[in-house]
This record gives C-alpha cells, structure tokens and sequence, in this order.
C-alpha cells in the first residue's frame, strides 16, 4: 500500500512516498496527494521508498507532473532507485515529462 508524508521546507514541498506506486495507489494519489501539494510552486517528489512502480502507478506520476506544471509549480523527482529508474527510462518517462524533472 502506498503511503505518503509531507515535508515542508522553505522554499519547497517534499513528498516522500513509501511502497509500490501501482493500481492500489490511484486512490491515495487522487484524492489525497495532488489536492494537498497542487498550491506549491516547488515539488520535490522523494522516490527512495519505492520498490516497484507499475504501469499505472507511471500513469499516476504522470498525471501528477503534468497536474503540477499545469498550475506553473517545478516538479522534481528524486533518488529513484535503479531498477525503477531502468523502467523509468525503457518507457521513455523521462523524455515523455522532461528531462529536468529527474534528478
């Protein structure tokens, strides 16, 4: 079950999601993540917790990006680990959302 808690730092919002961001996830994303963090114009999306990314746990980042850069907020997504990154890449997310939103 995916989790999620808010950091909240001067110039930013941190969200640091923990487990696997997939079906189960959508509801959590939904209702609960984008209405808390879609007033900031600076997001930094903390992937360290997070094992295993599905295809529709892809499309709710997706989502999540383009919700925020449709409000003018800079959105980064950070410390993914490998193998999430190696899916990341072999589904051309990076180039899909922007090159600059991976750190």
């Amino acid at each position: 079950m995916l989790k999620f808690s808010l950091n909240q730092k001067e110039d930013h919002i941190e969200v640091i999601l923990e487990g696997d961001l997939d079906i189960d996830g959508t509801e959590v994303v939904e209702e609960e993540l984008i209405p808390a963090i879609e007033n900031y114009r600076f997001v930094n999306i903390n992937f360290e917790h997070v094992p295993f990314v599905d295809s529709s746990g892809m499309g709710l980042l997706m989502n999540v990006v383009h919700t925020l850069k449709a409000s003018n907020a800079k959105v980064r997504v950070m410390n993914v680990r490998d193998e999430v990154m190696e899916v990341f890449e072999l589904l051309q997310l990076p180039d899909i959302l922007g090159e600059d939103v991976f750190v």
